[in-house]
């Protein structure tokens, strides 16, 4: 946990999995009230991120038993998220596992993020898709 990080009323699940130890939080990071994070795999964050309210991180998918019939099609998996410095994600917005948000991306709220997201870029919708480049001159 870096310093100055906030962090409000927040949910673990699976947290018997990583433990805690999977939750990587860099310097003056924020996190909103009624966020969740996933801690069946690890979760990093570098410094300067904010989440806002309710933003729910996912780092696997298992769709239920072993016996279960959508287990030949979406086999159960887990991969980390990364959230590059400076990014900020939007209340309520999901972010599903394996995704990378590269530094100073900026996820609009209630976004389904279901791929990287490219550092500098402004990404929004169900599923989240490029709006513009923050770089561009008519940013």
């Amino acid at each position: 946990m870096g310093k100055g990080v906030i962090i409000h009323p927040t949910r673990f699940f699976n947290a018997y999995r990583t433990g805690f130890s999977g939750l990587h939080v860099g310097n003056h990071c924020f996190i909103g009230d009624g966020c969740l994070f996933d801690l069946a795999d690890e979760i990093y964050m570098a410094a300067h991120v904010t989440l806002a309210e309710r933003v729910i991180v996912l780092t696997h998918l298992n769709v239920g038993y072993e016996d279960h019939p959508l287990q030949k099609e979406f086999p159960p998996h887990s991969e980390p998220v990364r959230f590059g410095e400076g990014c900020f994600v939007g209340a309520g917005a999901i972010i599903q596992a394996g995704v990378n948000i590269g530094e100073q991306a900026f996820i609009a709220a209630g976004s389904v993020v279901t791929k990287d997201v490219e550092p500098h870029t402004l990404v929004g919708g169900v599923p989240a898709k490029l709006i513009r480049s923050l770089d561009s001159e008519e940013a």
